[in-house]
């Protein structure tokens, strides 16, 4: 996700703390090609000074005239929606153009606290979210959420304030930005009430160790929860199927050597798929050096305990082996390669979220697992007890 760089962010900073006006232009969805990722922002305050960018100068200078007449003139925010030309777009290295949407609004005084604590998580790399309303009255409010604190308010209610802020706090877990819609009382089910939440966060890593079916059914599924996926395998005529590449990134090598200098924390988790012995075991010694906060095996039961014995006479001991969830998965039934991805990825949601996998009708409290986490200090997985 395109943020603010360091440079941008300070200098806006100043501005604001300087009592100036200041106009952002922040892009909120693409059609087609672009030469910048959603998140992408510009800002113009009102003695003409321009920061950042939205397409890497395809219609900033458009953004940047509709922000000057809108600090000189008042006026509502826009959402407004520019057509990228196929010459333009080769200009700045594009295929082909495309379209984008580009919500362009003041800052007022009562978002800028909001603001200044998004630029400071930017200066800082800290993880981050900036919750923008784009519709009705109050378009242009301003909700700011990490794993700390609230910041700012959307305007319309508490029921919006703290559905928006369940949203932004699950996809900081996720590392991605969204465009999402909300009803016009704030609920979370119903349309009419568009509101962007551009996240300032690593996206979790997910590593796969054997280029088989099982890889190729989870990958695209992960790839959509928000994971950057690596799948691994020691020999390239596995992973040279277009199959592997098209949600995952593709890296032959053996598992300590795939892993080595790779920083994996309580978001991230390995997969051994590898159904071969030779394989496994050190692929899932790799994955006990991290830190990760799953590392799941594939097998059945005998094969779960065979690679446990194999672990232990490699010296592996049984505090170790106990993070390894083998066999992964929920038990749902699962008997196709498509149901078993869904049942470990349900698994690795569970374990996310402290939670069992039980029936929802079944079980008591509140349902969805950021409604637990509002008031948590840090990020942190649970030790799994097997």
């Amino acid at each position: 996700m395109t943020r603010p760089v360091q440079h941008t962010a300070s200098a806006v900073q100043g501005w604001l703390r300087e009592g100036r006006r200041v106009a952002a232009g922040l892009l909120v969805e693409v059609e087609g090609s672009s030469p910048l990722d959603v998140g992408a922002s510009m800002y113009i305050d009102d003695q003409g000074g321009i920061e950042g960018s939205i397409t890497g100068g395809c219609v900033e200078g458009a953004v940047a005239a509709a922000a000057m007449e809108m600090l000189e003139r008042g006026g509502p925010p826009q959402l407004v929606t520019y057509g990228i030309s196929d010459e333009l777009a080769g200009t700045v290295g594009l295929m082909c153009g495309g379209i984008v949407h580009i919500f362009i609004h003041e800052i007022r005084p009562e978002h800028q606290e909001a603001v200044l604590a998004d630029l400071q998580a930017t200066v800082d790399h800290s993880p981050a979210g900036l919750v923008t309303l784009l519709d009705g009255e109050h378009a242009g409010a301003k909700l700011y959420v990490d794993h700390d604190r609230v910041l700012g308010s959307l305007g319309v209610g508490e029921l919006l304030d703290k559905n928006a802020t369940r949203e932004a706090q699950g996809l900081l877990d996720e590392g991605r930005s969204s465009l999402r819609d909300f009803g016009e009382d704030g609920a979370s089910l119903g349309s009419g009430l568009r509101v962007y939440n551009s996240i300032q966060a690593e996206p979790p890593r997910m590593v796969v160790f054997g280029a088989i079916d099982f890889s190729s059914a989870l990958a695209p599924l992960a790839k959509g929860l928000g994971y950057r996926v690596t799948i691994a395998d020691p020999r390239s005529a596995f992973l040279k199927s277009r199959r592997f590449s098209a949600a995952a990134e593709t890296e032959v090598g053996w598992p300590d050597a795939v892993l080595d200098g790779v920083e994996l924390g309580p978001r991230d988790s390995v997969l051994i798929f590898t159904h071969d012995p030779k394989l496994d075991v050190p692929a899932v010694q790799a994955a006990l050096k991290t830190n990760a906060g799953y590392i799941g095996a594939l097998g059945s039961r005998n094969t779960t305990a065979d690679r446990n014995r194999r672990l232990r006479d490699v010296g592996v001991t049984d505090a170790e082996i106990d993070r390894i969830f083998a066999p992964c998965g929920l038990d749902i039934g699962a008997s196709t390669v498509e149901e078993t991805a869904v049942a470990v990825l349900a698994e690795i949601i569970a374990h996310r979220a402290g939670r069992h996998g039980m029936p929802l009708r079944e079980a008591e409290g509140p349902i969805r697992h950021a409604d637990v986490i509002n008031e948590r200090e840090e990020q942190a997985w649970p030790t799994p007890s097997r």
